[in-house]
């Protein structure tokens, strides 16, 4: 999310204007970082590596993630896991500021990279450390005194429990700390697109996080107390980890104290106008539950809260798509490559729209049996939010790679303003149609139009800055992807309208949707260079087998 003001170019990281005009960025004015056997398509294959790496990481720590909660709310107990929770909560605030800094030093190491300037690198680097340890000090100062006091006086705190509670704030206030402090190496990691080392590093997390859930039932002490000081450990041990590695690997990931105003100055704009961006975003995603909760209560929440989980464990796996592609669009804009950048940012943006396809028709159309095998008793409206949800979340994914191409710039100002103002309709929309009687189903039927509209929004703002045409876009992504989807849900849906609902047509229509959605998506959602270098992917893994 970001801007294209001219008026408020943020300065280069050698203290010249580093977003200038599109047409003025030249490729010789520094080293690619994307080499030339990278670029354009070929750079999908590193790009498919990553993806991989990371799919792989998203299914391990799914299932540890899904094991390790129940242990733990087995061995804490409801009373211990609510209170975990909830002084947990306290500190989530922060994580919109911990987001927006990492998005910020992420996007000045990989546009450094991708201009080959080493030494530049280096005192990004150790300028990100600065403003880390400024902000750990801050939270520490702020959520050690206002959190305190909250937990202490305002917060329902069961008898006897206060203690194990402040154990529990302090000890999340230092692994926030911790975190804030480690995210220029996080940043450095996907910066390099190292992102088989990312999912080994986080799959570890998970498994010692496991291994602290399991020594619960062995604790002679406080449970809880000992949760918080073990998940505590967990995080200094991995950001040693992720310090030693990068300091390892990564020449610019040694710190040395600089002083650099400008660079600070710009790195904490930048991050300034994210943390705006994110703050709408809470509004529309924590604000519009709690209007569900004030107007129809706890059970439409808990529907919600069931559809979001539906729907994140799809939207992670295009997720890390784009975890894996991003920081070539940002390399390929640094080095002036603008033409390779337009293609990607059009075939990202497409084949997300794919993917969430490819698993949302079988779970729209049998979403009904989907949540009555996982749950058995389905609450009220989860079938619909379940849906909508998935609609909602297309609109969303289609802007994704429009984002990252502002960002890339690093002029965010008046983009930020724009489409967070646009945003943060969804909230008083969803008010007003709640007030005036409308069902719960607005939430997303708001929610899909605002961010719909978004997707043009950004298209306006992002177009000038690095000259990417509008029609093409429309053409290769909105248009495309609107032709595959009609096609790809006939078979399907003839099936759904025309079989009785049983477990044989659940099967079916999940078979027939994925394989027909797959021949669709190839033929019709590729173009000849794509389906080339599917098969030349294809042929390399079949010939290492």
């Amino acid at each position: 999310m970001s801007s294209e003001s001219d008026s408020e170019n943020i300065q280069s990281l050698d203290n010249q204007q580093e977003t200038q005009p599109a047409d003025q960025v030249n490729a010789s004015d520094a080293p690619s970082a994307v080499d030339a056997g990278d670029s354009g398509i070929l750079s999908n294959r590193r790009i498919a590596k990553n993806t991989i790496a990371l799919y792989i990481r998203m299914i391990l720590m799914t299932g540890i993630g899904l094991y390790t909660s129940r242990i733990v709310l087995q061995t804490l107990g409801v009373s211990d896991y609510g209170l975990y929770n909830a002084v947990g909560g306290i500190i989530g605030m922060f994580h919109i500021v911990t987001s927006s800094l990492s998005t910020a030093v992420s996007r000045y190491l990989t546009y450094s990279l991708g201009r080959g300037d080493k030494d530049r690198l280096k005192v990004v680097f150790s300028t990100s450390i600065n403003i880390q340890l400024a902000i750990a000090i801050f939270i520490i100062v702020v959520a050690g005194t206002a959190g305190w006091f909250f937990l202490n006086y305002k917060m329902n705190v069961p008898d006897g429990r206060m203690d194990a509670a402040n154990w529990m704030l302090v000890s999340c206030i230092l692994s926030s700390a911790i975190g804030l402090i480690c995210v220029p190496f996080g940043a450095a990691v996907v910066s390099h697109e190292k992102m088989d080392m990312y999912a080994y590093l986080s799959i570890l997390d998970g498994t010692m996080k496991l291994l602290v859930s399991f020594s619960l039932y062995f604790s002679p002490i406080d449970k809880l107390k000992t949760y918080a000081v073990l998940l505590l450990s967990v995080s200094v041990l991995m950001s040693y980890i992720y310090i030693c590695y990068c300091r390892r690997k990564f020449e610019e990931c040694r710190y040395k104290f600089v002083y650099d105003r400008q660079l600070i100055k710009d790195m904490t704009k930048f991050a300034g106008w994210s943390f705006f961006g994110n703050g709408a975003w809470v509004l529309n995603t924590q604000g519009v539950s709690i209007l569900i909760n004030m107007f129809f209560g706890v059970t439409l929440n808990a529907a919600r809260g069931i559809a979001s989980q539906v729907e994140g464990l799809a939207t992670t796996f295009v997720n890390n798509f784009m975890v894996a592609m991003d920081p070539q669009i940002t390399k390929l804009y640094a080095a002036g490559d603008l033409s390779n950048m337009h293609t990607l940012v059009c075939r990202g943006a497409r084949f997300a729209f794919f993917m969430m396809l490819f698993f949302g028709i079988p779970c729209c159309l049998e979403t009904e049996k989907l949540l009555s095998l996982w749950l058995g008793v389905v609450p009220e409206y989860t079938v619909l939010f379940v849906r909508l949800s998935f609609i909602a979340s297309i609109c969303t994914l289609l802007g994704h790679t429009l984002v990252t191409a502002q960002y890339a710039t690093g002029d965010i100002k008046r983009y930020q303003i724009v489409v967070s103002l646009v945003g943060a309709w969804v909230f008083p929309l969803t008010w007003l149609a709640f007030k005036v009687g409308g069902d719960p189903s607005w939430t997303y039927i708001v929610y899909s139009a605002v961010y719909f509209l978004l997707v043009f929004v950004r298209i306006y703002l992002v177009k000038d800055m690095i000259q990417l045409s509008w029609v093409r876009y429309v053409k290769e992504v909105l248009v495309r992807g609107a032709i595959v989807a009609l096609i790809a849900i006939i078979p399907p849906l003839a099936i759904y309208l025309t079989m009785p609902p049983t477990i044989f047509r659940f099967i079916l229509v999940w078979l027939v949707s994925l394989v027909f959605s797959g021949v669709v998506i190839y033929w019709v959602g590729m173009d000849a260079i794509e389906r080339a270098s599917i098969k030349r992917m294809l042929q390399s893994v079949l010939r290492r087998k």
